[in-house]
């Protein structure tokens, strides 16, 4: 639901969901508050330990769940480790006062069986398992080297218990373009896999071509479906060397050209129920992004909705809002929509420089910068 409302011209004090504290701000005039169903994120990285406790608060206060990524170090193979960072991920919750809920993933080796898939649906908290090829991304070291020759009697099992495979959908081989690595994926790994069991239901993960989305409205509705990121739907590869080399906006994958950001803003913005919201928030140490070998990946958890927000608005698409970020995602799944309801104002607000734990800090997406929609419970 959209509404308009006049604003008094005194400022005011805006309270965030997530730092609790935002600078004042002057507001005229009329302005627009959006409410919809609760959104969830379906592709979120909380890491553990100290950087855990700092960053899921800001995940736990917009979302209603969210699908949490397993590659820790050692990366998450098993439903016990399942089970223990998903009780550690709620005590770190304790005194927040949100319903947050976790919904756990397994780490795809060469090695996983069919009995832990069995294992991982019959705990309860798993809800899918990721593929990551091997040095992929962050983490991946321990990943899949031969998913036709290994892993079949596991996704078939998947199959049976109707638990979806999230794909990182990039090549490893260092002869192919980094740039093109999604598009060969398509074509070398992910047809194939479909091709030879259709009947797994497969998400890609942040896509950020126009070829993922050309691939991803190809398949059947309700078998194949994707992420996408606030960065990707915001960002093209340019943003990377702007004013110098910007480490803050370097993830896997990497961002892309503009023609592959606009096919993307085009398909997640005309309603089509194959797209929904995976932030792939990535939390790292800023002496970890700025330095000589910097790490992949973006912390946007504050600041998704209102990327999210101002990328519809911008091609005047607010009515698909909720369907994308509390809708899609869900009805993928299987599980209810939230009836929970969260707002959105348009009103400014400054994005903080950055966020301070007892081992350094971590530098948010759009720091130090103005965003215009402020999420909050009504």
């Amino acid at each position: 639901m959209i509404k308009s409302f006049a604003l008094p011209s005194k400022p005011s004090r805006l309270y965030g969901p997530n730092t609790g504290d935002y600078k004042r701000v002057k507001s005229f005039g009329v302005r627009m508050e959006l409410s919809i169903a609760q959104p969830d994120d379906w592709h979120l990285h909380l890491r553990d330990g100290e950087l855990l406790k700092t960053v899921v608060s800001h995940s736990a206060k917009q979302f209603g769940r969210a699908i949490i990524m397993p590659n820790l170090r050692p990366p998450i193979t098993t439903t016990a480790a399942a089970v223990s960072y998903h009780d550690s991920i709620l005590k770190a919750l304790q005194g927040s006062n949100t319903d947050f809920t976790p919904l756990m993933t397994l780490y795809l080796t060469d090695k996983t069986t069919p009995h832990e898939i069995k294992l991982a649906r019959e705990s309860g908290v798993v809800y899918a398992v990721k593929l990551y090829p091997a040095g992929a991304t962050t983490n991946s070291q321990d990943g899949v080297t031969d998913l036709f020759g290994k892993c079949v009697p596991a996704l078939e099992e998947m199959i049976n218990q109707n638990m979806p495979l999230l794909v990182h959908g990039e090549v490893t081989d260092p002869e192919v373009d980094i740039f093109d690595r999604e598009r060969v994926f398509i074509e070398t790994v992910l047809k194939p896999l479909i091709q030879k069991l259709p009947k797994l239901k497969v998400v890609m993960e942040h896509v950020t071509t126009m070829d993922a989305i050309k691939f991803v409205e190809s398949c059947e509705e309700g078998s194949v479906a994707a992420t996408v990121t606030p960065q990707h739907l915001l960002l093209n590869r340019n943003s990377l060397f702007q004013g110098g080399l910007q480490p803050h906006k370097y993830c896997l994958p990497v961002l892309k050209r503009e023609t592959h950001r606009q096919a993307i803003v085009s398909a997640v913005t005309s309603g089509n129920k194959r797209f929904f919201l995976g932030t792939d928030s990535a939390p790292h140490e800023r002496r970890t992004k700025e330095s000589s070998c910097g790490c992949a990946g973006i912390f946007n958890a504050p600041v998704a909705l209102s990327i999210y927000a101002k990328v519809f608005e911008q091609v005047g698409a607010l009515d698909k809002l909720e369907a994308f970020t509390s809708f899609n995602g869900p009805d993928f799944y299987g599980l209810p929509r939230n009836t929970k309801k969260i707002s959105l104002k348009k009103t400014a607000w400054k994005v903080p420089e950055s966020y301070s734990y007892a081992s350094g800090s971590i530098v948010p997406m759009s720091a130090g910068q103005s965003l215009e929609w402020l999420p909050f419970f009504p």
